[in-house]
Formats: C-alpha cells, sequence, structure tokens
C-alpha cells in the first residue's frame, strides 16, 4: 500500500510540474506561423494562466478586456504559437505597450517591465511615466511624467499654499537601463499623445495647454539636439492620431479630424455618434496638405501603416459599452477598410507588435484558448481530494483484509 500511495502522490507532483511546463498540458490545439496573426480573438478561460506563471514567449497580440477571473480590465497576450495567458492589471491601471519585436510589455505608472519570454518583471523605468510610444528601434521610450500634486495644501488664513496642477515632463527613456532624459518641447499641461518620425530622429507630441482646456497644441521637437521645430494650436475638433501618426515616408503627420459634440461634458453615446476622418499636416511646416481620408466606426488611434495604408484600432458603436469591441482595422486613401482583427466582445484596446503589423500576414488560423493552459496550483487542488480519497480507501481496504486476533481464552474440556 504504501507503494501505491507513493506512486500517486508522484503521479500529483508530475502533473503539476508539467502544467507549469512549457510544450507540454498548456499547449493550444491549434498553431499559428511565427510570422502570422490570427484575424480573431477569443475571451480567456477564467482558469488561463497568466505571463508569470507559464510565458508564452513572444507576442503575436495584446488585447485589454474585463471578460477574466478579475472581472476589471486585463491584457491577455496571444504567443506566436496561439497560446493565451493573462496579464493582471493593477488597480487604475491603464493599458500598456508592446515592444516592437513583441518580447516586452511596458506597464504605465508603475516603472516595470515584462520580459514575456521568461515572465519576469523588472523596474524598467521611474515609477509615474505614462508611456506614450516606442521609438522604432524598440531602445528608447517617449513617456511623459506627471507632477502635479496629490494633496492641496492652505495656510491659517485658507490660503492655497501650492499649485496641484504643475506642468508635465516629457521624457526619452531607455526602459531597460532604466534611465532617462527631458526633452524640450514647449510648455504643456500635460502630454496625451505622442509619435516618432519613422527614422527616429524628430518627435510629434500632442497635449492641452491649459489644464481646464480642451485643446491641444502639437509640436515637433529634436530629441537630440533640442528645440522646437515648429508648433500648432489645434482647433477643438482635431487631436493627434496616435503613436503611429508619422507617415512611414516621413512627410506628413496625421490628425483624427471630427464633427459631433466636443468637450469633457459629452456623453458616451454622443461620442459614438462622431463623424471621422483623417487630416494630414505637412511634417516640415506644420501646414494642412492633401486630401482627408474618410473614416467609419470609432477609432481611438492611428497605431501604424502597412505599406501607404494608416492601421488604427476601433470600437464598434451603436452597442452598449459593454457589448462594444475592439477591431484592427487598415485603411486605404480612398476610405475603402480591410477588417485585419475583431476582438471579442467587452474588448477595450488591441497591441500587435509593429514588426508584425508591418510586415505580418493577417490571414493565419485563429487559436481559441486552450483550457489545459492553468496554473500548476489549479492541477495540484483538483487532484489533491481524489489522492487523499484513494488513500483512504486503500486504508480501509488494507484493515479489512487483515488476519483477525486469535482467541487467547482456554477451550472448555468435555468429559
Amino acid at each position: 500500500m504504501n507503494r501505491t500511495i507513493t506512486a500517486l502522490a508522484a503521479l500529483v507532483g508530475v502533473v503539476t510540474v508539467a502544467a507549469t511546463a512549457p510544450g507540454w498540458l498548456a499547449t493550444p490545439a491549434a498553431a499559428g506561423s511565427a510570422e502570422t496573426v490570427p484575424t480573431r480573438l477569443y475571451d480567456p478561460w477564467l482558469w488561463q494562466a497568466t505571463v508569470g506563471q507559464h510565458p508564452a514567449g513572444p507576442a503575436s497580440v495584446v488585447f485589454f478586456t474585463s471578460n477574466t477571473r478579475y472581472a476589471e480590465s486585463t491584457g491577455v497576450l496571444v504567443g506566436r504559437d496561439g497560446g493565451y495567458r493573462l496579464i493582471p492589471m493593477r488597480v487604475g491601471e491603464g493599458h500598456g505597450l508592446l515592444s516592437p519585436d513583441g518580447r516586452h510589455y511596458l506597464r504605465p505608472g508603475w516603472g516595470t517591465l515584462i520580459d514575456l519570454t521568461t515572465g519576469d518583471e523588472r523596474a524598467g523605468h521611474p515609477a509615474g511615466l505614462h508611456p506614450l510610444a516606442w521609438s522604432p528601434d524598440g531602445r528608447r521610450l517617449l513617456a511623459s511624467r506627471d507632477n502635479d500634486d496629490s494633496v492641496i495644501t492652505y495656510g491659517p488664513d485658507n490660503e492655497q499654499l501650492n499649485d496641484p496642477a504643475k506642468p508635465d515632463d516629457l521624457l526619452v527613456v531607455d526602459p531597460y537601463a532604466g534611465t532617462s532624459r527631458p526633452v524640450a518641447a514647449g510648455a504643456f499641461a500635460s502630454h496625451t499623445t505622442g509619435a516618432w518620425s519613422p527614422d527616429g530622429t524628430l518627435l510629434a507630441v500632442a497635449g492641452p495647454v491649459d489644464p481646464a482646456g480642451d485643446q491641444e497644441r502639437l509640436a515637433v521637437t529634436d530629441p537630440v539636439a533640442g528645440g522646437v521645430r515648429w508648433q500648432r494650436d489645434l482647433d477643438e475638433w482635431h487631436r493627434l492620431a496616435g503613436r503611429g501618426a508619422w507617415s512611414p515616408d516621413g512627410r506628413r503627420i496625421a490628425l483624427f479630424g471630427f464633427t459631433g459634440c466636443t468637450g469633457v461634458t459629452c456623453t458616451d453615446e454622443q461620442l459614438a455618434a462622431r463623424s471621422w476622418r483623417l487630416d494630414f499636416l505637412d511634417a516640415a511646416t506644420g501646414q494642412p496638405v492633401g486630401a482627408p481620408v474618410p473614416l467609419e466606426g470609432w477609432p481611438t488611434e492611428l497605431v501604424g501603416w502597412r505599406g501607404g495604408d494608416p492601421v488604427l484600432v476601433e470600437l464598434s458603436t451603436g452597442a452598449t459599452v459593454p457589448q462594444r469591441r475592439a477591431s484592427l482595422v487598415a485603411t486605404t486613401p480612398e476610405g475603402r477598410r480591410q477588417t485585419l482583427m475583431t476582438g471579442p466582445t467587452g474588448s477595450s484596446g488591441i497591441e500587435v507588435p509593429a514588426r508584425l503589423l508591418v510586415s505580418g500576414a493577417f490571414t493565419g488560423p485563429a487559436p481559441r484558448p486552450s483550457p489545459w493552459a492553468a496554473p500548476g496550483w489549479l492541477y495540484a487542488t483538483l487532484l489533491l481530494p481524489p489522492l487523499l480519497l484513494t488513500i483512504l480507501l486503500l486504508r480501509r481496504r488494507a484493515r479489512r483484509g487483515s488476519p483477525g486476533v486469535a482467541d487467547t481464552g482456554g477451550s472448555r474440556l468435555v468429559g
């Protein structure tokens, strides 16, 4: 019996270790090519393993949804082999950024960088930074640092002693070395959007000048030599389109233009009812150039280009917030659309590594998340009760099968 119990315990250990070993129980049922990207995304299983528990390697995509066991916004990584893993997000944490090669995920605000190959998380930059965009070579990061006072203090006569709304700092950060340096870009209350030029020598940055205002200023600056090349105050119907706003030839910078409700008082329904387009500025002068590109849906960011076609993350309209979904869409200069990827209902953002966005084939299989890709502790928890029950039954059977106790009393003789 002891040998049987030992063997069962060893089986539990082997299964638990196998569940945490790459390429075993957590291998997905289907897998795509290393250069293909799935065209459809699915909600993960509630027990899906995290990146730290079971690394899945470089990402083909990361999307964000609250349809996980955490019941709040969570990053979901889809690896190059099709495996799904969770990236839990702390309270108040926004969407992070994938490095251009898909090997690292940068957490906003907390100053940490996740190695998606090993699952290790380490300090990559000072805490409190809001990352805006990776440089094209993936070595530097444009980020904004919030300098606002968290608490307003008052003097004995009830006079305010501090200014809680201070201008933010604009920084170029080396997230691997943990170093940073300031960038001179002019006066901004905060920085909402940033984009690198294709050769990595210039920056376009936008944000409000007045903390209470809704209009933004756009500036182009040299992060090394310093000095603003030009700046332009945008009207309330224009925004810098996103981290991919700079065209691949370096000649134009894209703006989101829209008609409809403006200002912070707009309801969610009014925001969804806006009519959108892409407008362009000459990257050398800041003057309007070219014809606008009409857009459908609700674009949230221009994240890159495929050839001469801008690629945007869009949210579906005409549904309640929990029923909306994010999609990745390429749009031609004439306004023709190609949906590259569709997220599940409830998804709120999509990240694709820049290299795959440019050259990847959005024609690969769309494997569903594997139900076997669970944390090792879950396998141990599920196997422990039957193991204990088996041990109990074996012991009970051993007691019943043992020989009875001999009668030691004397026998009575009959004469």
